[in-house]
């Protein structure tokens, strides 16, 4: 009887786990707010695929991009086309959205997230017939930098 009370109390708490995941899974994800150059046109791709990914988007355009990526506190080697903010972090160049979800649900302590570079394949720099790049998309902040995850495309290695 006492194998059967524990195996109870452990399939109810396996209960309220997945329900937990789920109610957060089923909450809105926040707003993304991009700046980006006018003229940049990938960038208006990453926006795209942030919006399939069930992310809304607010964008501004400004030709004084390098002004905000100093005020957000972005190094200059992980530099990019466009500079984002959502959920208080810090989003820098072609960064997937499965790791920006993932940058939500696990809350790290860092300033934010980057993909250096434009590597083809990431999302907005697809190139039809070109080979995907293989790249890191960067943790960084006042403990310095890591790598969060690593892409081929949209797709984690």
């Amino acid at each position: 009887m006492l194998h059967r009370r524990r195996f109870l109390t452990f399939l109810g708490a396996a209960s309220v786990g997945l329900v937990a995941r789920a109610a957060i899974a089923q909450e809105p994800l926040p707003k993304v707010v991009v700046t980006k150059d006018p003229s940049c046109g990938c960038c208006s791709g990453w926006v795209d695929h942030l919006r399939q990914a069930g992310f809304s988007a607010d964008v501004i355009e400004t030709s004084e991009i390098n002004r905000i990526k100093v005020r957000l506190g972005v190094p200059q080697d992980l530099a990019s086309c466009h500079t984002a903010e959502v959920g208080g972090y810090v989003l820098e160049g072609h960064v997937p959205a499965d790791a920006i979800k993932r940058l939500l649900m696990e809350k790290p302590q860092a300033k934010g997230l980057a993909v250096p570079g434009m590597p083809v394949g990431s999302p907005g720099m697809e190139v039809e017939g070109v080979e995907n790049d293989t790249y890191d998309v960067v943790l960084f902040g006042p403990a310095g930098q890591k790598t969060f995850a690593r892409y081929r495309g949209v797709q984690q290695v």
